[in-house]
């Protein structure tokens, strides 16, 4: 009834067409506008600019919009020299009280 066919592809392949595609959509659509932050997510922007003065910040409800469920990227020159463990304790330390009420958290930190 079915035939299975299967293809391979190179590895290369794949990165060559997404670069090419991330360089193309990059030169010709401007950035999309951004969005407005929820409750939560504002909180932890506050908590986190104030503490670590980022030069980049990203905090999203990755929950569904439910509060659950936060991913943070952050970069700053307080994490410089430090292990990304005690980087992250840092985090951690400042969001104490937020990161009691939600489920599970997702952190990137960046020494600048």
């Amino acid at each position: 009834m079915f035939s299975t066919v299967s293809r391979r592809i190179s590895p290369s392949l794949l990165r060559t067409r997404a670069r090419l595609y991330t360089d193309a959509a990059r030169s010709s659509h401007p950035p999309p506008p951004p969005r407005q932050l929820d409750a939560g997510e504002q909180a932890i922007v506050e908590k986190l600019t104030d503490r670590f003065k980022p030069s980049e910040l990203l905090v999203q409800d990755v929950s569904g919009g439910c509060g659950s469920f936060y991913a943070i990227t952050i970069a700053s020159d307080a994490f410089k020299g430090l292990s990304i463990i005690k980087q992250h304790r840092l985090v951690n330390d400042t969001l104490k009280k937020e990161i009691e009420g939600i489920h599970g958290l997702q952190l990137k930190t960046i020494p600048q």
